[in-house]
């Protein structure tokens, strides 16, 4: 097996066999606080909704207040893609071995259909590949009660950040 030089997309399943090790409850505990740590989250109010492996979904619940067009009510694209990205990093973070920065580098949305009004929308998202320096993730947003009638779908590249602390991207440095 490659050493710790080795990117971790060659290290082998290490990083899913240290997740699967910690305490269930304290993971949901870490991905909620997560969820809730950018204030652009709080502000739409996304919730954490569930870890099942390595896949995690968020919820984006129904507000007016996102609505892109009073007379079909139904959820503005950009809140959607707000629920997606912050998804598809928060199962960046899942993977990786330490809580470092990332970036969305490139965020590819496919909308399906509209989201039905005054309906919760979730987002579910795996990363499936991580580089040195990169990680790939596939996201898909749909209703709770209509997993199958998917609304989005979304394939995304963030880059990983090493060596820069949390606090200076907070900070916009």
């Amino acid at each position: 097996m490659p050493g710790a030089g080795a990117p971790p997309s060659e290290r082998g399943s290490e990083t899913d066999e240290q997740a699967r090790a910690l305490d269930p409850a304290a993971l949901v505990s870490v991905l909620e606080s997560m969820v809730a740590f950018v204030p652009h989250n709080r502000a739409l109010g996304m919730k954490f909704v569930a870890l099942d492996g390595t896949r995690l979904t968020v919820a984006l619940p129904y507000d007016p207040k996102l609505v892109g067009n009073p007379v079909t009510r139904v959820l503005h694209g950009g809140a959607i893609t707000a629920l997606m990205d912050a998804t598809c990093g928060l199962s960046v973070y899942l993977k990786l071995r330490e809580p470092i920065p990332v970036a969305t580098l490139d965020l590819r949305i496919d909308y399906l259909r509209p989201a039905t009004p005054d309906q919760t929308v979730h987002a579910r998202a795996e990363c499936f590949k991580l580089t040195r320096n990169v990680a790939f993730v596939r996201c898909e947003a749909f209703h709770p009660d209509a997993e199958a009638d998917l609304v989005a779908v979304a394939n995304g590249t963030f880059i990983r950040t090493p060596g820069r602390p949390a606090d200076s991207v907070r900070r916009g440095r």
